[in-house]
This record gives structure tokens, sequence and C-alpha cells, in this order.
């Protein structure tokens, strides 16, 4: 019995040496090459990426490894530089992985994500409040100076989910386990912003939510990834997430669903929607397509909730710099409210995306709860813009009257922070919580009652500083 184990034994040593020898072949001498040094170097990274599915993945006879990307189109890229022989770049682009994710690239580059960073900086309107967020505040006599950030603290905060502008500003020589060696050094690196502009002139990381080097698809799938950004009490959705009834499930299944199945099966592989499920993924329930995946995340938005004075319909262009209203602010409503329609989309295409992401809740779901779930998000929608309305009547007046100071920003005096806290915080809240069924976040979290508190403290402020002015 002992010998008829120990044979086994040796046969599936024999086996694996085989496979790995085998495996050795697909992978191309460049990437070997790699290897050779990475693997003591950044072991980290190399265990990673042996475990993804690129290092099995077979294209034109050989896996998809550290050379096949690093190498790719080196004139395209600022960054390349001459190391161990090749011409290597730093950073992998959307450009890059387009090469064998073409669709992808091109949906994700016509996404609302890939714009993030230049609709921030862009906008003179999101650029001061950036600006009021992370700048720092000196006392003086008559008040606070402000001293406008830095750049390392804007990566620090707004850019690192926005994404940062990537520019080498020159190559430096370096000591290294290896001896002498000559990188590139940037400025606004390291970074994985989801609208990051990089060196090659691409918008975008595809490793904002496919994290490198394993690029898993199963950490895209769950949302704790999507956490990364949208946890703040300007864009609550992980938070609302997980009081949701499809939050609560996940917690106590996750264990048991598999996210790395293709097709990706509802009712098989998983039970409740994730981020993705309803966002991005393809739908798939019983031999049939519900959705089609999409790195065009808008496909299934027919409102754009958060991050802006009011909600709206989507609109057309992921760059919203090009928005103008009546005041010539790029924004896709006017301060009292009303959407700049030639900037959105119109009413055939908002019923074709809302019915987009009707078809994903109707795979679990009755029509008539459905259809009673989205009337109460369009309510939130119409009340929620009608106490900002309020809260901007309430600013404009303090402009008017002269006790609060327009002209030298929007986003530094009290009673202009409590009106943002209006809309970017309270009515998120609301919307986000009515939108994703995870109520109670919109009630007396950070959402109904902070909403209606807000406009008391406003309204209290206003006369304060009325009566103080006489």
């Amino acid at each position: 019995m002992k010998r008829f184990y120990l044979f086994f034994l040796i046969l599936g040593l024999i086996f694996l040496q085989i496979s790995e020898l085998m495996a050795q072949e697909k992978i191309s001498p460049q990437t070997q090459v790699c290897l050779s040094c990475h693997q003591v170097v950044t072991p980290g990274i190399v265990s990673d990426w042996k475990k993804s599915k690129h290092a099995k993945a077979v294209n034109n006879g050989k896996i998809i490894g550290c050379a096949e990307c690093h190498t790719l189109d080196p004139e395209k890229h600022k960054d390349t530089f001459n190391h161990q022989g090749y011409k290597v770049h730093t950073v992998v682009t959307p450009l890059d992985c387009a090469k064998c994710h073409p669709k992808e690239a091109k949906e994700y580059s016509q996404n609302l994500m890939a714009y993030a960073h230049v609709n921030l900086v862009s906008n003179p309107i999101y650029k001061q409040l950036m600006e009021a967020v992370n700048g720092i505040y000196l006392l003086q006599e008559k008040g606070f100076k402000i001293e406008p950030p830095s750049q390392l603290s804007n990566q620090d905060s707004c850019f690192y989910c926005h994404g940062s502008k990537v520019e080498v500003k020159g190559f430096k020589t370096r000591n290294t386990v290896m001896g002498p060696m000559t990188f590139p050094e940037f400025t606004g690196w390291s970074n994985i912003g989801v609208g990051r502009l990089n060196p090659d002139d691409s918008k975008g990381s595809c490793s904002a939510c496919h994290p490198r080097h394993s690029f898993s698809i199963e950490v895209a799938r769950k949302p704790e990834t999507c956490a990364t950004c949208h946890k703040g009490k300007d864009v609550p959705a992980y938070k609302v997430y997980t009081v949701s009834r499809h939050g609560t499930t996940y917690a106590s299944l996750k264990e048991k669903w598999n996210f790395g199945s293709k097709p990706w099966k509802l009712g098989e592989d998983y039970l409740t929607p994730t981020c993705a499920v309803c966002h991005i993924s393809e739908v798939y329930v019983e031999g049939k397509v519900v959705a089609k995946r999409t790195h065009q995340m808008s496909d299934r938005l027919a409102h754009r909730l958060f991050g802006l004075i009011y909600a709206t319909p989507h609109p057309k262009s992921p760059d919203t710099t090009i928005i103008k209203n009546k005041a010539g602010l790029p924004l896709p409503s006017e301060l009292t409210g009303e959407p700049v329609k030639e900037f959105l989309i119109d009413e055939k295409e908002k019923l074709q995306r809302l019915n987009n992401m009707k078809a994903i809740c109707l795979s679990c779901h009755s029509t008539s709860w459905v259809e009673e779930h989205f009337a109460r998000l369009e309510e939130a929608i119409r009340t929620t813009n009608a106490m900002t309305l309020s809260a901007t009547q309430l600013l404009l007046t303090a402009w008017q009257k002269g006790v609060a100071n327009q002209s030298d920003g929007l986003f530094n005096e009290a009673i202009e922070k409590m009106w943002v806290e209006t809309w970017l915080f309270y009515s998120n809240s609301v919307r986000f919580a009515s939108a994703m069924a995870g109520v109670d976040n919109g009630v007396f979290e950070e959402g109904r009652w902070q909403l209606a508190m807000n406009l008391n403290k406003m309204y209290d402020w206003l006369k304060f500083l009325l009566t103080s002015a006489k």
C-alpha cells in the first residue's frame, strides 16, 4: 500500500514539473527576463500576476506577462525608458488594455468616470469647491485667508478618486539591488483614479476596478471595490448598499457565491445584486441575457443623482465642461433648478435607460414592486430639488443683502458651506437611499432630517447676519 501511494506521489511531482515547463514555454523571453529580477525585487507583484487570468490566457502562443503590457507601443508613452535592454513604460493605460479589450476600452472612454479629472479641474465651480476643501485656512484679523492647496494635497484628496494628471518631469538614476538604473520621475504618480490623465494622452485607469496585477474580475464584481470612492457623505452608495436588503443578503451569503463565473448566472452564482450587477455586468437568467455587459455606466442611468446642485437627466456627453446654462456656468441646471435640456438626454433616451435598469429588477421582483420603487425615486428627486431651491434662495438673499460675498468664492463662508451641505450631502443621501432601497440612510442617518435642519440653520444664520448688519 505504501508503495502504491509513493508511486502516485512521484507521478504527481513529475506532472507538476511537466506543467511548469510547459508554462515556461508559453512565457515570452522578454517576460522571463522581467520575472527573473522582479520575483526577487517585487515578489508580491509576481505572485499576484501568477494567480491572474493573464498568466493563463494565451495570445499568439504566449501568455500575457510583464513585457506584453509594459513594452507595448513604446513610442506613444512619454514615460518610456531603457531598462535592461528593453523600452519599458511604467504607466499601463486603457490604450494598452484596448489591444486585447477594445470594446471595454471604447465604452469606458465614453463614460463619465473617464472624464472625472477633466470635469473637476476644468469646471471653475468644482475647482473652487476643491480649493475650499483642500486649501489652508489661516486666521487673520478680518477672517480667514485661504491659501491654495498644493498638488500633493489635491492628490491626497479629490484626485485620489477623480484621477491625477501624470506627467514625466525627467529621468533620474538610482542605486538599486541590481546596480545603478535610470527611471522616469513623475508628477501625479502613483494614482489609479478613474479619470487619470496618462502619459500617452489617454484617460482613465482600468486598475481602479481591476486591481493590478491580478486584474481580477472577482474583485471588480464585489461592492467593497466600489466603496473605495463611493462611501463618503458626497456619494454614499456603499453605505446605503450595506443597509439595504441586497447588501445584507450579500454580507450573509457572499462566501457561497461564485464571483469568477462566466457567464455570471443570477440564482446560481449569486442571489442579489452587487454594484456591478446593476451598472456593469451582463445579467444572465435561465439562459437569457437580461442586460448586456457595459463599461459605459450611464447605459442604465436615466438621472444623474449626485455631485450636482440639482438632480437632472443624464448629460449627453461625458465631458460636462461643454455644458453652459443661461448664466454661462458649466452646470446642467440653472441656479433656480431648471435643467439645461439641450445638453441632457431626452425623454425617449431616459425611458430606454430606465427600462434597461428595470429589466434587471424584474428578474427578481414583480412589475408592481418595481414600478412603485422607481415612483418613489422620482418623488425623492422632486422633493430634494425643491429643498435645494429653498437653500439656494436663502443664499441668493444673503448675497443680495451684502451679508455674504459671492465675489470672493462660492464656498468659503459659513452660509455658503451650509448651502453646499444641502445638495452635496443630504439631498444626495436621500436620493441614493431611495434608488438603492437603503431607506434608513435617507431619513435620520444623513437624509431628510438633516436636510430640513440644515435649512433651519441657514434661515437662522441669515436672520443673524441681517440683524448684525443693522
